[in-house]
């Protein structure tokens, strides 16, 4: 991560972030900007913790536990910005709302009290608004369209800010984006790192790569967001007037087809492309993690768990998708934000990443 170095006379300006989902794809992204713009305190929060840098502290905390979140944070009486991005799955749609909604709820009632210049709370949400997760639904999704038959936790999320805020000096913004690109490892949704191993394993296996979705899902047009976008996108409304108590899709801004994209991601890795066949990673992946381990001994690789590389479920999600997915991103550009990210080039620069980090191999 680069540090940015900050002067003793500015520490006490600098804005307090709150990053709440701190190792995380989307939330270890948004870390690394703040420092990166040098004017932030940060504090991030997680179960594991993490490695305290500069102006970057990281509290271990089990936001379930009531008790636990308030004996945590209850100094933390200088934050000026809530970043919300942690995720607590679960095995049904149903089962996520208790758990996800009582994590910012405890969040948000131990700091909103105590921090007086608190200016603004983002949330980071995703196509689940849109129904996105129940089969095919309306495409572009819009910020404005309606609703659909609950249970849905991002709704409650976002309904629970919406009340709270009624009538106080801080804003909050709900951040909507499609898949989201990042490097970050142990977590459950990392499309990249998952289609970059499963490419590294079958070039090891001398097999070419086949799109392991859905038949349908070759055809139907896909967006994705950088991590990178979406962290800049994210300060973007939580810090201008414009985003104040708004959503906002945020994707690329380009669409693509896996029938396109998967060619290429398989030149990237120099793989010979076969047709698809339908299969679960998360079976066929299952016992890779001895063959994994081989790998890692081969190639003189970081040794990360099988596990922390591996988003199995995920990606078998994502290639399950026999209809379009993608959303209106014209919200945000019309309101200021004009970033841009070809889809393609995020692929392989996140793919090189990962070889840099000695995450996977070296493309020989």
């Amino acid at each position: 991560m680069k540090t940015t170095v900050v002067k003793p006379e500015q520490t006490a300006s600098l804005k307090t972030a709150l990053v709440v989902g701190a190792n995380g794809v989307i939330g270890s992204t948004l870390i690394e900007h703040l420092v990166e713009l040098g004017d932030w305190n940060i504090v991030g929060l997680s179960r594991r913790g993490g490695q305290d840098c500069g102006h970057l502290k990281f509290i271990s905390v089990d936001l379930l536990d009531g008790t636990d979140t308030r004996s945590k944070l209850a100094h933390l009486t200088n934050v000026t910005h809530i970043f919300y991005a942690a995720f607590q799955d679960r095995p049904g749609w149903a089962e996520m709302v208790a758990p996800n909604l009582a994590m910012l709820v405890n969040v948000v009632e131990v700091i909103e009290p105590i921090a007086k210049k608190l200016v603004h709370v983002s949330l980071m949400q995703g196509y689940k608004v849109y129904g996105a997760h129940l089969g095919p639904f309306k495409t572009p999704a819009k910020e404005s369209d309606p609703g659909h038959m609950p249970p849905e936790f991002n709704v409650d999320q976002q309904q629970f800010l919406e009340k709270l805020q009624k009538g106080k000096s801080w804003t909050w913004s709900a951040i909507r984006p499609s898949v989201v690109g990042g490097t970050a490892l142990g977590n459950p949704m990392n499309l990249v790192t998952a289609i970059a191993v499963y490419a590294s394993i079958s070039k090891e296996l001398g097999i070419p790569l086949r799109f392991p979705g859905k038949p349908g899902a070759w055809d139907k047009i896909m967006e994705m967001t950088d991590g990178e976008l979406l962290a800049k996108a994210t300060v973007w409304a939580a810090t201008q007037p414009q985003g104040a108590n708004q959503a906002f899709n945020i994707t690329n801004g380009d669409l693509f087809r896996w029938n396109e994209m998967w060619p290429d991601i398989a030149g990237f890795f120099k793989l010979e492309v076969a047709p698809p066949l339908h299969m679960s990673l998360q079976s066929v992946m299952a016992d890779k993690g001895g063959l994994w381990q081989d790998i890692q001994e081969k190639y003189s690789l970081k040794k990360h768990s099988y596990g922390e590389v591996s988003s199995w479920g995920f990606a078998d999600g994502v290639f399950s998708w026999d209809y379009d997915f993608f959303a209106d991103g014209s919200k945000a550009r019309r309101s200021g934000f004009n970033e841009y990210v070809e889809t393609r080039e995020m692929f392989f620069r996140m793919f090189k990443k990962l070889i840099s980090e000695g995450v996977i191999p070296e493309v020989k």
